[in-house]
């Protein structure tokens, strides 16, 4: 089974990647590699799916996975408790999988250099504008210069169709963010976002310049990739890391 790793200077007992949408065993619309069970999808063909998951890609344990709600809330694993509305997961523990899914939302995997710790962050639009990577980064133990960030298919920069108001309330939080939209040439009054940009911008600001990916666009590359803004009803990709023991 295919997935996309990351290029990155990531030590060797740092397993990273991001599933494909196929090889599962989902009915159209979530053909057929779907592991979102909050989608309308069969629940049981997506628990075959998670299964394949951990057999196909040799995952140390079922991850845990999260109920994304675009916040900037992040657990911490292992953990033990109930709630598991977060939209990232860090750990410094091995054998420990931070998973995140996504179908356009911009998916963002950390370690660092020392392979100590790793995070995976859901970045949608408003996650990314309210501070949900700088959250997942205050996790991190170690110097901002450590870490080493790597960012998974997202909607590319020619496709993220916004309205002024969007764009408004990414430059209140960090006025550099307006180099990041340009006007949409097809329709007045829109423009068009690099969710990429933006959060570079973001981790740059932080200290982190060891940023790798983004060349995909889960809108555009059909066979590939899920994405809610072509499909609405569609499945989820996942993104995952965790350090091996």
């Amino acid at each position: 089974m295919q997935a996309i790793k990351p290029s990155w200077n990531a030590l060797q007992q740092i397993q990273a990647f991001t599933t494909l949408r196929h090889g599962g065993v989902s009915l159209p619309p979530y053909d057929s590699f779907n592991l979102g069970n909050h989608v309308g999808d069969d629940k049981n063909a997506v628990k075959i799916n998670r299964t394949l998951l951990v057999e196909k890609f040799h995952l140390p344990q079922m991850p845990l996975f999260l109920n994304q709600t675009h916040s900037t809330c992040v657990l911490t694993l292992p953990y033990d408790g109930e709630d598991f509305n977060a939209d990232a997961v860090y750990t410094n523990q091995p054998n420990q999988v931070c998973l995140v899914m996504t179908a356009d939302c911009l998916p963002v995997l950390f370690t660092n250099k020392q392979g100590t710790e790793v995070a995976a962050a859901h970045a949608g639009w408003r996650g990314l504008c309210d501070g949900v990577l700088e959250q997942t980064v205050a996790k991190f133990e170690c110097p901002h210069e450590d870490i080493l960030a790597w960012f998974g298919p997202a909607i590319g920069p020619t496709a993220f169709q916004v309205g002024q108001e969007v764009i408004d309330q990414f430059v209140a939080q960090d006025p550099q963010a307006t180099s990041a939209f340009i006007a949409d040439p097809a329709i007045e009054g829109k423009f068009l976002g690099n969710l990429y940009q933006i959060a570079t911008q973001r981790l740059n600001a932080l200290g982190i310049t060891q940023i790798s990916g983004g060349e995909h666009c889960t809108y555009l590359e059909t066979e590939n990739f899920f994405s809610y803004r072509r499909d609405n009803a569609t499945g989820r990709m996942a993104s995952v890391i965790w350090i091996e023991d």
